[in-house]
Parts: C-alpha cells; structure tokens; sequence
C-alpha cells in the first residue's frame, strides 16, 4: 500500500477553483443534484446548500414533483427540475429520462442521497449512472443502487467520487460490516487503497479522519475528528461541497480532497463555536465559506 499523506490546508489552498474578480455564475460551474423522496426531502435539500455554499455557479435539484413542490422557495437560490412520478416521492420512467436528457447541460451531478431504496429506483439509478457523461458524485442511496449488482463498477461509463461511510462501503464490497473499517486508520486506508484501484474510480471513505484513496494509489488522510460532523445530513452537504468542486472544473482526487477539507474545517468552526453537541447540517453548510476562506488562505 502506498503511503498515506496528511490532507493539509497547503495542499488545499494550492487545488481550491480560484474565484477571479471578473466572473460569472458560469465561470464557477453548473451542478445538478438528483436527489430526494418523500421520507427523505431534506436530503436533497442539504446537498445543494452545500453545493451553492461551496461556491456552485447554479444549482439545480432533480427531485419527485411532490417533493420538490415542498422544498420551492426554502433556499431560493437554488432552481429545480420537477420530475415525473409513479408514486408520490418515486420518480417514474419518464422523470428518469428528463434527467438523462438533461444532464447534457450540467459540469457534473451528485447523485444518490435521499433517494430511497425502493427496487425499481436502484434499478434506474444504475441505468442513469451507466448512461452518464458527465463527472459525478454517488453517494447515499447510490451506492445502495450499485451494491446490489454484482460486478457494479464495471457498467460506469464516467469518473464519479464514490463517497461510502463503512456501512456502505461494506456493501459495495460485498462484505459483512467491519468494526475495523470505523476505529482502525490504518485499516481503513488499506481498505479504501485496494477498492479505489478495484473500481478504478476515486473512493472517499468518511468517518473520523475521512482518507481519499485514488485508482493509481494516492492515498490522503484527513486530520479531522469531531462529532460536531456526527450528524444526519452531514454527508449531504459533503456530497453537495464535493460537487461544487467538481462542477467548477477540478479533478475527481482534487474535488474529493477539497470538498473533505472545507467540511472537516466547518466542521471544527462548529465545534468551536456551537460545541460538541447540537449542530446540524445547516450550521455546517453556513460555515462552508468561511472554512474555504481559511483553507484559502493556508490556515487549517
């Protein structure tokens, strides 16, 4: 196994998508974020503030009409597609293909959080995904969606960000949960080293102190170990930060890095400042731009 480099606010600051004065929300990249049901809106909702708040150019989220007729006007800054139902919060066949057809006109999509595990959705979502062109992330749901196909990897057509918590990455590896995989860095690295070369694809396995393992045996580690992060919809709002980074132009390894930087430094300016206990995933999403300042500027 390759050796495991520190994630730190220099390697940041020196990959961060710079933000020139004489711009335009086109210059910082357009994102779309397929996304949310009917149990789980707020997920959506959450990767694209931290997408918008991780300085996407436009974000749009691809979500069930009934899902998206709750979430219009909660964040305003972000535009929706209103896809086609089968059943309240399921996208149906015909929501898929709008999705297909219009992800032409996006840099690059997150893909997976709060789109629930029904059979017929994994089964779409691993058709969307083998028919993509576009950088992507998966993550939540998506993974389930790939899990449960052997040989997964195989059918993706475009680089993604694959973004497992252990659970998931269990899963994906179709393999019982490892207690080793949450507590042990050193296992955690190996693990995450040998499935990113497996799937030729960029792994980025969360937990305390998240590692980035790359298909050609990168393997960065972040220093960052706070239960300020320990929260629902912390993972959306990595997902939706990981996405911006994408969308405005960096590479798979550089917008992993990038996106698990700026929300482990959220995540201590939350700790900080809210405490240990009690933060939610909008605090962190709020703190995104001043943990990209920071980072910016070379300060962890």
């Amino acid at each position: 196994m390759a050796e495991v480099a520190p994630l730190t606010a220099a390697w940041v600051a020196e990959r961060l998508p710079p933000r020139p004065e004489r711009s335009h929300k086109g210059t910082f990249g357009r994102l779309l974020v397929v996304a949310g049901s009917m149990e789980y809106a707020g997920a959506a909702l959450l990767a694209g503030l931290g997408a918008v708040r991780s300085g996407a150019g436009l974000v749009c989220l691809a979500t069930p009409e009934s899902v998206a007729r709750q979430l219009l006007g909660v964040v305003p800054e972000l535009t929706a597609m209103l896809l086609a139902e089968e059943a309240p919060g399921l996208i149906g066949p015909g929501g898929w293909r709008r999705v297909a057809t219009e992800a032409r006109g996006y840099d690059a999509a997150v893909v997976g959080p709060g789109l629930g595990r029904q059979p017929s959705t994994q089964r779409r979502v691993r058709g969307f995904l083998a028919d993509l062109k576009r950088p992507a992330i998966v993550d939540a749901d998506a993974l389930n969606a790939l899990a449960s196909e052997d040989g997964w990897w195989r059918a993706l057509s475009t680089p993604v960000v694959l973004t497992p918590h252990p659970g998931e990455f269990a899963r994906l590896l179709r393999q019982p949960a490892l207690a080793a995989l949450a507590e042990d860095d050193g296992a955690r690295a190996e693990a995450a080293a040998a499935a990113a070369m497996r799937w030729r694809q960029v792994v980025v396995l969360k937990g305390a102190r998240t590692v980035v393992a790359t298909p050609d045996g990168e393997l960065l580690r972040s220093g960052v170990a706070t239960p300020a992060l320990a929260t629902a919809g912390s993972g959306d709002v990595l997902a939706g930060a990981i996405g911006a980074f994408l969308a405005a132009g960096c590479s798979a390894l550089d917008a992993a890095a990038c996106g698990v930087a700026v929300h482990g430094a959220a995540g201590l300016l939350a700790e900080r400042r809210i405490g240990r206990a009690g933060v939610i995933a909008r605090d962190l999403a709020a703190l995104l731009p001043e943990a990209i300042e920071q980072l910016r500027g070379g300060r962890p």
